[in-house]
């Protein structure tokens, strides 16, 4: 069959489990970082550095193992832009860490932390420019602080990471473009969303800092959450995918317990996150809840969703408790312990797989995955048992009995409530600013205001996917 229709075939399997319907069989959307590494023969400092030796290694275990659906580099961090930024809280394969370890995050001491709890209201009153005078300067090793004098290399870091941005994400676009006529491969996603509390718990307070704060100030928290809603909105709305296909992911991490209480996650995190959510369906796009490691806590407040409007991911979570509280109105994805995939056989494997697809998809709505991301201590002969096994038994019978999937709501969406900012999502210095400090407009001024906004767009886009991606 021609990749073309390979493709084709794969996506209408794909989306029609992914709105809860019954596909022809079971996707499988392996959701692989540094395993394709190790497959590859490359090492974890060649993927995580040489972003298309990374696109290589993804498009060799496509050919090879015939899945559904993947992101075309699941690695993602590109340490050549990170040391290009000077980023502090990356450990560099082959030059922090080993060669052969995954890259690492370095969450800094409380005393240490990219944001004060002094800062709050700075931040709260204008995030952007809070991110470029305090926070940028201050993650890296090239930036100057305010007050300080600006130097060679902070302008260099500044244009070298800003390019090489521009240069990592229009790769993108040949690479997807790659595993479509090569393999068949669908793209698994789209965008970028996370919750304004795991932002602030990343990359602002840090974990330890947060869970004082929670403690001490919640309502400056509640206050900093809602301050990052309309640009975390924006960040999500602006990159869903035009067809309406791939949902968007939001990696869920720090928001669930045991690292905040009922109490936090009921007041903050989801009146946080729930609109951000329910304006992306609205649109007729889904959000894929990459659920990191135990949500069985919050299932009741994810099952208040309209049906269809998420997938959910299981990590550590209770297979069949998701199932009962989700189940009957999500697709679900995940649910094969990465450890049994590293220290497991392959007949546990396929034991494993067997029973999570008898629970989360004996009807579909279910899409074949393990629990977290796969990196390199993964056994290929493992992943291999979980692929094959998927194919011959997540097979669906006739026609006849399935399932239709979800339909997205039709007609435009409704107008998005969000909190006010003070500077408008989008731009880092409004075109009303610029326009005063010109003498006189001659020409068309609209045409001058719309490419003003254009590329002040980029500097956006910049700074937030600073924070969100690297």
């Amino acid at each position: 069959m021609h990749p073309e229709e390979v493709y084709a075939q794969r996506l209408e399997r794909y989306v029609t489990a992914m709105r809860n319907g019954t596909p022809d069989r079971v996707p499988i959307r392996p959701f692989v970082a540094e395993f394709t590494a190790k497959y590859a023969g490359y090492t974890c400092q060649e993927v995580t550095h040489d972003y298309q030796k990374a696109f290589d290694a993804v498009l060799k275990c496509c050919a090879d193992f015939d899945w559904d659906a993947v992101v075309p580099n699941m690695v993602y961090v590109w340490t050549g832009l990170t040391q290009a930024a000077g980023l502090r809280y990356y450990g560099v394969p082959g030059i922090d860490v080993e060669p052969d370890n995954c890259f690492q995050y370095c969450e800094p001491p409380p005393e240490r932390a990219f944001m004060r709890r002094e800062e709050y209201d700075e931040f709260i009153d204008d995030p952007v420019r809070f991110l470029y005078e305090v926070w940028l300067p201050r993650v890296s090793t090239e930036l100057a602080a305010r007050g300080e004098p600006v130097t060679y290399r902070h302008n260099l870091a500044l244009v070298k990471s800003a390019m090489a941005m521009l240069d990592y994400f229009t790769a993108f676009g040949p690479q997807i473009e790659r595993l479509r006529r090569q393999t068949g491969t669908v793209s698994a996603i789209a965008g970028m969303l996370k919750a304004p509390l795991d932002v602030l718990a990343d990359k602002f307070r840090g974990y330890i800092g947060l869970a004082f704060d929670l403690k001490e100030c919640p309502e400056k928290v509640q206050a900093a959450c809602r301050a990052l809603m309309p640009h975390l909105a924006h960040i999500a709305l602006s990159g869903l995918d035009p067809e309406h296909k791939l949902p968007i992911p939001i990696w869920m991490h720090r928001g669930c317990v045991p690292f905040i209480s009922h109490e936090d996650f009921n007041t903050i995190y989801w009146p946080t996150l729930k609109p951000i959510v329910e304006a992306i369906w609205a649109r007729g796009n889904q959000v894929l809840f990459y659920a990191e490691g135990i949500w069985d806590a919050h299932l009741a407040s994810f099952a208040e969703l309209p049906a269809g409007s998420i997938i959910f991911h299981i990590d550590r979570g209770d297979v069949e408790r998701v199932h009962q509280a989700l189940g009957h109105k999500f697709c679900l994805s995940g649910g094969i312990p990465n450890a049994l995939l590293a220290y497991g056989t392959p007949d546990q494997v396929r034991q494993a797989c067997k029973r999570v697809i008898d629970i989360a998809g004996a009807d579909g709505g279910y899409i074949m995955d393990a629990g977290a991301i796969i990196q390199n201590d993964a056994q290929v002969e493992n992943i291999r048992a979980m692929t094959e096994f998927t194919r011959d038994y997540g097979v669906y019978g006739s026609a006849a009995g399935r399932k239709r999937p979800v339909e997205p709501p039709a007609g435009p969406p409704p107008p998005l409530e969000l909190p006010q900012a003070k500077m408008p999502p989008g731009v880092c210095l409004p075109w009303e600013v610029k326009r005063a400090e010109l003498a006189a407009v001659t020409g068309d001024e609209e045409l001058a205001r719309r490419v003003w906004d254009q590329i002040e767009g980029l500097a956006y886009l910049y700074i937030w996917h600073m924070v969100l991606s690297f």
